[in-house]
């Protein structure tokens, strides 16, 4: 693809956040909640693990502590026993109670729905902040980036940084505020399920007229195998 002023990128953005909602029109946040605290907890666990492996711990921690003055006053050891099967799980016990106790102690025991509040809670980033506000609340302060985000972010020439932060203005110069949260399900779905990072679907990619690594990996000149061999490079 030639070089694109931003009006022509802005386009291209458009058309595959359409194509994307028409791919997945149910895409939604993969981790299990019921309120905007299981969420939080949630998203703190899901850093560097899969969102199948919270899934699979949750619901009898969900059980255990219904508030957060439950993982504010559990003994810290209990609380790392109940996610020891989630990776890093001393260090986000500490944090769960740290977040926890913060909310009982500022916030009447709720989870704020504010961007400066939530990241000044123990373990809470702007991804998990704007997983809680886009997700518990609609409201989009931001673009969640995980790796699949950024993953496609550079594939598709949607931003060139590798920070998430830079990322992420990135992509909210080329889309409107109300389709921040989709977005990033949007991405993240295809993500998992097309645009994998070592072996990519391209030929059956549904947004590959607008993607620049799928357009030199469909390279009519290339053969079978040398585009399989690309698919796995990009």
């Amino acid at each position: 693809m030639p070089p694109e002023n931003l009006p022509t990128r802005k386009a291209r953005a458009q058309r595959i956040m359409a194509a994307l909602a028409a791919a997945y029109p149910d895409a939604h946040c993969e981790l299990d909640y019921s309120n905007p605290l299981e969420l939080l907890i949630a998203t703190i666990l899901s850093a560097q693990c899969t969102d199948r492996q919270v899934n699979l711990v949750t619901p009898e921690l969900f059980k255990a502590y219904r508030t957060a003055a439950d993982y504010a006053r559990a003994p810290l050891a209990e609380l790392e026993n109940a996610i020891r099967r989630i990776g890093l799980y001393r260090h986000k016990a500490k944090n769960i109670q740290g977040a926890c106790q913060a909310l009982v102690e500022k916030h009447g025991g709720e989870v704020p729905r504010a961007m400066e509040e939530l990241t000044a809670l123990s373990g809470v980033g702007r991804k998990t902040a704007n997983v809680v506000l886009g997700n518990a609340f609609g409201i989009n302060v931001g673009v969640v980036v995980d790796t699949h985000v950024a993953r496609l972010s550079d594939r598709l020439g949607l931003s060139s940084h590798a920070a998430p932060e830079k990322i992420e203005a990135d992509l909210q110069a080329l889309t409107p505020p109300k389709d921040w949260t989709n977005l990033s399900h949007w991405l993240i779905w295809h993500g998992r399920r097309r645009c994998s990072a070592r072996s990519p679907d391209c030929p059956a990619c549904e947004i590959k007229s607008d993607c620049p690594a799928g357009q030199k990996v469909m390279n009519p000149n290339l053969t079978p195998e040398q585009q399989k061999k690309m698919r796995t490079r990009i």
